[in-house]
């Protein structure tokens, strides 16, 4: 439990990310990434934007945004959307289809110790991350600090140890959910006080004072906050890239009392009872809605 914060003041140890939205330039691009690299299919469209996902599950909406100019590097707002998947195989059909669909666009794999993770970036410079999590027992605590690394992960050799007939035949079938989302901010010591202080995760490790990882329930990580290109950033203006990011929790209680901290933090919000909308300190969008 984080110092300071009573079970009342957490955020429930049920909670999910739900799906995330991004400003879109150019749909029909975006679209073809997110069906043939990732393997999503269109699950509802809606307003224009199109909701993509697995099994009937929405996981990215990819809302029209024509107009609005690619956010600068050194800008607040996502660093990456993290794609769980169930098992090894199903991670490694996913990983396969994105490196051939656009070699250029892979950028980095690690072993985390908790999980296991490659990056690539989408046509409209948005970070994804897809991961599989080692079993919840595997990992180690040091104290209330998940004890993660970012170890070699050769991405060939993963392929040829994991790749198989099955699981690309059957990418589209394979579940998968949002993980994680990772921001860039301007500061961990205000992300801190915001999604810990306020919101009410648990913060579950740190990176030099440069990240910070917080979540409910013991995970690992729901959310993740860096400075790495964005130390020092304000406010964020309205660009492509992130809109808005979905949390969902059990009960209307549990968005209730969210609403309470808020307010007494001082945080406008907007509550319709089943959901709540808010901005963080840099104006990334949150919402936190009813499962």
């Amino acid at each position: 439990m984080t110092a300071g914060n009573s079970t009342q003041d957490l955020l429930p140890a049920e909670l999910t990310m739900g799906t995330v939205m991004l400003k879109v330039g150019d749909m029909k691009i975006m679209t073809d990434y997110y069906q043939r690299a990732l393997g999503l299919d269109i699950v509802t469209e809606q307003d224009g934007g199109l909701y993509l996902g697995r099994k009937q599950k929405p996981l990215v909406h990819l809302a029209p945004a024509p107009g609005l100019s690619v956010p600068s590097r050194g800008e607040a707002g996502l660093f990456h959307t993290a794609l769980l998947f169930d098992d090894q195989t199903s991670l490694a059909a996913t990983v396969a289809s994105a490196a051939q669909y656009e070699p250029q666009s892979f950028s980095g794999s690690a072993d985390h110790l908790v999980s296991e993770a490659f990056y690539f970036t989408d046509p409209e410079g948005n970070g994804i991350e897809l991961y599989w999590d080692r079993p919840r027992d595997a990992w180690s605590w040091d104290g209330k600090n998940v004890v993660m690394d970012s170890l070699a992960l050769p991405p060939q050799r993963y392929l040829e140890q994991f790749l198989t007939e099955e699981s690309v035949r059957g990418q589209h079938q394979a579940e998968a959910g949002i993980g994680h989302v990772h921001l860039q901010v301007g500061d961990v010591q205000s992300a801190q006080d915001f999604y810990v202080g306020t919101l009410g995760f648990e913060r579950t490790a740190g990176w030099h004072g440069q990240a910070l990882f917080v979540s409910a329930g013991g995970y690992h990580h729901h959310m993740a906050m860096n400075v790495w290109n964005s130390r020092g950033a304000g406010p964020r203006r309205d660009t492509l890239g992130l809109g808005e990011v979905l949390i969902e929790v059990p009960s209307g209680d549990d968005v209730g009392a969210l609403a309470d901290r808020l307010k007494i933090a001082g945080v406008q919000s907007h509550h319709t009872g089943a959901e709540l909308r808010f901005e963080d300190p840099w104006r990334n969008r949150i919402r936190v809605a009813v499962r």
